[in-house]
């Protein structure tokens, strides 16, 4: 009889820990996700800041309520005049280049429902565009507006317009 000189085999080792190139793998996976989540909260925060930002903006930007062009004998646009109330500021822009003498001055007027002009102020320069302070109830109930042009000593007699409407136009409340 033949002995069985086979010795009984040995299972190979198998490792029981895990692989360096897996811990290395999974360390920068982590290490990915924690960068990708610190970048977005970053960015989280600046898009909030600009939101912040723009909406402070939005409140100093002028809101344009009232709208009158103002028109010429020929029904040709001569002013733009445009109202912000929380700033009450009347805003005039000449749109053609009739200019007063230098004994004249233009005097703008609102008109209200029974004809009756209140003067809201007199343009003192000959620029294209400026501003009038205005205060919102001189403004209130008014139809329309105009501009007249006065001697510079002596204006307008009694509140009311001593030359005929030079330009005149409807005012228009704007839909914000």
């Amino acid at each position: 009889m033949s002995e069985d000189t086979t010795s009984p085999t040995v299972p190979p080792q198998t490792s029981t820990g895990v692989s360096a190139w897996w811990r290395a793998l999974s360390i920068f996976l982590a290490l990915l996700v924690f960068i990708g989540w610190a970048f977005s909260a970053s960015m989280y925060e600046q898009f909030k800041a600009q939101i912040h930002h723009l909406e402070a903006k939005l409140v100093e930007i002028p809101q344009v309520r009232e709208v009158s062009v103002l028109l010429d004998d020929a029904q040709a646009p001569a002013m733009l005049l445009t109202y912000d109330p929380k700033n009450q500021k009347l805003q005039v822009q000449r749109l053609n280049n009739v200019k007063e003498g230098r004994e004249q001055a233009l005097h703008v007027w609102a008109i209200a429902e029974d004809d009756t002009p209140r003067m809201l102020g007199v343009l003192t320069n000959k620029y294209k565009t400026q501003q009038l302070d205005v205060p919102t109830p001189a403004i209130e109930g008014a139809r329309s507006l105009a501009i007249s042009v006065e001697n510079k000593d002596r204006g307008p007699d009694k509140g009311k317009p001593q030359q005929p409407w030079l330009f005149k136009g409807w005012l228009v409340q704007k839909a914000i």
